[in-house]
């Protein structure tokens, strides 16, 4: 049998069993088990162990337990609820105000979390049930919630990009610069979608009523204090590690002790929220941990295989596509695969495929992690079965249908193409601040 059809089988077994609802670390291990035994016989089983040492010797792995229990503390403990009554009164008087604020709001607890889960149970539980209150379209709300959630796995410090820095090898610190820009680009695409539109048609999103928005201006600036905490976890976690003073496990310690410190001078870390963030990080750590243990083992059975240079063969050789048009493909079938798995199972499923292949087609892997990031962003969204929409309907109250999400969502996807597409289009705008900054 050719190296070409096993890697094929491995990869079709592989979603196949994915497709039966199997766990995605039990899936990804079983198949790079099993696959490693009958190609190398009682040797193959060193693979699976050598991952498992691999793993437990990552350094950096440290920084996502660290990251997750920050992100929990920040939303458990509603330090989002005061940045969010920050918003509403300074975006209020605009059409669309509210919307544009959530926005804002989104873009703060992204550079304060990392998560996208976060960012939308935040959204859907502070920002829908106020902007329903206010006369807000219900589409339109729903959609403003699910893809200002998604900016969460691009803005720093993303938990997203620190799992594709450790798989593809990249430095975190150069894929987090890379990611300010295009996460910044696209939250403004959405400030700008949602303020065009509401000017159009203003029933979508009606300013605050003239007798709330009469608020002095001291009380205005007050209202600014809501910001202070924020931001001064974020400049001690991400500032303190870009100008160097840190290391990557080091600021993630500094985020997770900071998040805690705000906690505390708030008065809201009870032990009843102190459990549950514990629980909460643990559950989600234990499940990043097993997945990319089985990631590894996949990727030692296809680097075995010498598949990476077959499928390169393959498609440059004898279909005689260009780099671009790899590139191209690539990123639809994350779209595709989006529609069914989530970001971290969709990287490191591809991861041990497309890194290597990025690689020899000469792109740069730092710029590939940010296309690859709102690619998933892209696929988190899309219809019909795109993570976020599920997501979505377990939150939204029971008048928004699963067909209002639909619907909700397609305009912000169509934003997000566009962003991509710029991006592809123009490398420098992920490229130039890592390349400024680390003088590459």
């Amino acid at each position: 049998m050719s190296y070409e059809l096993i890697a094929i089988l491995m990869f079709s077994s592989m979603m196949l069993m994915l497709l039966t609802g199997q766990r995605v670390f039990a899936a990804i291990g079983f198949v790079a088990s099993v696959s490693a035994m009958l190609l190398w016989g009682d040797g193959g089983s060193e693979i699976a162990f050598s991952a498992a040492m691999k793993l437990m010797k990552w350094y950096p792995l440290l920084t996502l337990p660290l990251f997750i229990y920050m992100g929990y503390v920040l939303s458990e403990t509603g330090i989002a609820d005061d940045l969010y009554r920050m918003f509403h009164v300074w975006f209020g008087p605009v059409p669309g105000g509210l919307a544009i604020g959530t926005i804002a709001l989104m873009v703060v607890i992204s550079a304060m979390n990392g998560l996208s889960v976060a960012g939308m149970a935040i959204g859907a539980t502070i920002a829908m049930p106020e902007l329903l209150r206010r006369g807000y379209d219900k589409i339109m709300v729903t959609g403003v919630i699910q893809a200002g959630s998604s900016l969460g796995i691009l803005i720093p410090p993303s938990v997203v990009l620190v799992l594709y820095g450790i798989i593809a090898r990249q430095p975190v610190s150069q894929l987090w610069m890379a990611g300010v820009f295009p996460g910044l680009m696209m939250a403004g695409l959405f400030i700008l979608y949602i303020l065009v539109r509401c000017k159009l048609q203003p029933e979508l999103g009606p300013p605050l009523p003239k007798e709330e928005r009469d608020i002095g201006l001291k009380e205005k600036l007050l209202l600014l204090r809501a910001g202070i905490l924020p931001f001064l976890i974020f400049f001690f976690m991400t500032g303190l590690f870009l100008m160097g003073y840190t290391s990557l496990v080091e600021s993630a310690a500094v985020g997770a002790t900071a998040a805690t410190v705000a906690a505390l001078i708030k008065r809201r870390l009870t032990f009843p929220v102190l459990h549950s963030t514990v629980k909460k990080t643990l559950g989600i750590s234990c499940m990043f941990m097993w997945i990319i243990l089985a990631a590894l083992a996949f990727g030692a059975v296809f680097d075995g295989l010498g598949a990476v240079k077959a499928i390169e063969g393959f498609f440059l050789g004898q279909l005689h596509m260009t780099r671009w048009e790899v590139l191209i493909m690539m990123q639809l079938s994350f779209i595709l695969m989006g529609m069914f798995l989530d970001d971290t199972a969709m990287l490191v499923i591809v991861a041990p495929l497309y890194v290597p292949l990025v690689r020899a087609l000469e792109f740069d892997l730092v710029w590939y992690g940010v296309l690859y990031t709102i690619t998933c962003q892209i696929a988190y969204m899309t219809p019909p079965f795109g993570y976020n929409l599920f997501l979505m309907r377990a939150m939204a109250p029971p008048e928004v249908t699963l067909g209002d999400i639909y619907r909700s969502i397609l305009p912000f996807v169509l934003v997000m193409v566009t962003a991509l597409a710029l991006v592809m289009a123009f490398p420098e705008i992920a490229l130039y601040l890592p390349r400024t900054v680390y003088g590459q």
